[in-house]
């Protein structure tokens, strides 16, 4: 798709793609003269935008991202000079498609382009959406451009790290293993890392007065548990292929981290405390003081530190990656230790444990300060969360961890263990129902149809070229709205729409718009919802009821065979 002045399309390595055969594929955006869009990364101090993509998969399909190819330096808006890319560039990424797929059947790929297209004199913010439509063969079968432009992109991306950084060559190991030690100690400052650091440090506060060789076996075994998990997730990423930080492309994975940082932060707060009979595993093991709490918080900061690029790390990522799996585990060890240096430090030097204020009423503040920080890193990857959900996933989220955070109240409330039994039971059925309910109002949904944005002259366009146009008038404060989305969830009514080639408009009304005010009065409607059909040849369009169903939809798309 186009905005004039750059577009976009989707570009595949094979068609026909074969069952569990990974192919690269790669968003080609081609400028106007003249025009540019930020890399992926916007240099600091810069009011640009970086430019990102966003897919939209067929179910099962896995993606890897690849690096993007180097920028260049452009004259921008306000003689600013800027890092960015004009002509014709390729975005590359990589698809693995499942196992499963069956040889004649057809799937389709979406993404958005997002970001800022701008000249000399203007800039203007951009989505752009792609498609293509690939075949399912018995073998992978390459494309006609596949080897000039997938080759050439090969060789002009070695050189680069999301179309910003430069990876560092295997000679420069010494210095590698200092940006990667380096990297490592400055993750603990990260928001994601920091909350978890902050739990640990309580539990140092708490037992400065122990022996000391119990606090350095505390010391090791965080050690060891951040050690663990890095093995772990290196291990797993080179053997299946998967970038670092891969694990945070799951919405499930995602959701599951959210769920922990609020729990663990509502905790903290006050809001509920876990007896000794009850499960809460990941509380528990994070507050007690044996040792096996120690090395669960090292398993935790690595968990949740690979979605942190600290300025020292980003290119040492890279480098790691790039190493046979013995030397990989190694280097990312380093890593590692860095991560945990902080903490070992304090295990093991008495002059700093001796600083730390004797135990009393200060720690229950300091603890309940702390539940902010994790509190703030559960936004922070709600809000990544959000970028990988439907617009409804999105609203399911925000309502349904309140219920959770209601649900853990009662449970704090009514479960302690001086309430009487039958209070106790009654409490935790109610708690248990609450947080039950909450986690199915906000499982992750996925996206939904990928809708491109409403314009009149986009409408009359594709209505002359002969393309059925659906059109969906909405609005985020339009209850009824949200409710039709539903419908389009339905893999049958996804279908159809792809069968018969129909173009998905959405007309957002969330802040005002004149045009679709006016739209909606040539429709003779003054209010939302409205869905509306407009079948080539037809001079008017058919008009929805305003409560949708997946039959009642399915009946007004049935028009477009009498044609």
């Amino acid at each position: 798709m186009s905005d004039r002045n750059v577009e976009a399309k989707i570009i595949a390595e094979y068609n026909p793609v074969a069952a569990g055969k990974p192919l690269k594929v790669a968003i080609q955006l081609t400028h106007e003269d003249h025009y540019h869009m930020y890399g992926k990364v916007v240099g600091e101090g810069s009011a640009g935008l970086p430019t990102q993509v966003t897919w939209n998969l067929p179910e099962e399909w896995r993606i890897e991202e690849l690096p993007w190819p180097a920028t260049k330096e452009l004259a921008s808006t306000g003689g600013e000079t800027i890092q960015g890319y004009e002509g014709t560039v390729y975005l590359p990424y990589q698809l693995i498609p499942p196992p499963g797929l069956s040889p004649g059947g057809s799937i389709r790929l979406e993404a958005m382009v997002q970001g800022l297209v701008c000249s000399e004199s203007t800039c203007m913010p951009t989505t752009l959406n792609a498609f293509l439509n690939l075949s399912v063969g018995a073998e992978s079968e390459a494309t006609a451009d596949s080897k000039n432009i997938f080759g050439n992109l090969t060789e002009s991306t070695v050189s680069g790290t999301n179309g910003e950084v430069p990876a560092p060559g295997k000679g420069h190991l010494a210095v590698m293993l200092v940006f990667a030690f380096l990297g490592g100690l400055i993750l603990n400052v990260m928001p994601c890392v920091f909350p978890v650091l902050g739990i640990k440090i309580t539990g140092i506060a708490s037992q400065s007065g122990e022996d000391r060789r119990r606090i350095f076996h505390h010391g090791l075994a965080y050690t060891f548990g951040v050690l663990v998990s890095f093995w772990g997730i290196v291990a797993l990423l080179q053997t299946f292929h998967i970038s670092w930080g891969g694990q945070f492309q799951s919405p499930l994975f995602v959701y599951g981290i959210v769920l922990l940082f609020t729990v663990f932060g509502l905790n903290m707060a006050g809001l509920f405390e876990v007896g000794t009979s009850a499960v809460g595993v990941g509380s528990n093991l994070m507050h007690q003081p044996k040792l096996k709490g120690s090395f669960f918080s090292g398993l935790l900061a690595t968990l949740v530190s690979t979605p942190c690029s600290a300025p020292f790390l980003a290119p040492a990522l890279v480098y790691g990656l790039s190493l046979s799996l013995l030397s990989s585990l190694l280097f990312f060890s380093v890593i590692g230790f860095g991560l945990a240096f902080p903490f070992l430090l304090l295990s093991v030097s008495p002059g700093l444990l001796r600083r730390f204020p004797r135990p009393g009423p200060w720690m229950e503040s300091f603890k309940q300060g702390m539940s902010f920080l994790m509190l703030g890193a559960a936004l922070f990857f709600a809000w990544t969360l959000m970028g990988q959900v439907s617009e409804i996933g999105q609203r399911d989220l925000l309502l349904g961890l309140p219920v959770i955070a209601m649900g853990l109240w009662v449970y704090g409330r009514w479960c302690p263990i001086f309430q009487r039994t039958a209070t106790r039971l009654k409490g935790a059925a109610a708690a248990a129902m609450l947080v039950a309910f909450g986690v199915w109002w906000s499982w992750p949904q996925p996206k939904d149809i990928l809708w491109e944005k409403w314009a009149p002259e986009i409408v009359r366009a594709l209505h002359e070229e002969g393309t059925p146009v659906y059109v969906d008038f909405t609005a985020r404060w339009c209850a009824t709205c949200q409710v039709n989305k539903r419908v389009y969830k339905d893999d049958d009514l996804r279908r159809e729409f792809q069968k018969k080639g129909i173009t998905l408009l959405k007309a957002d009304w969330t802040d005002h718009d004149e045009r679709i005010t006016k739209a909606l009065k040539e429709l003779d409607k003054v209010a939302i919802p409205v869905n509306a059909l407009y079948i080539p040849g037809r001079e008017k369009p058919i008009i929805l009821p305003e409560l949708l169903t997946v039959d009642k939809v399915k009946a007004a798309l049935s028009e477009l065979e009498k044609q």
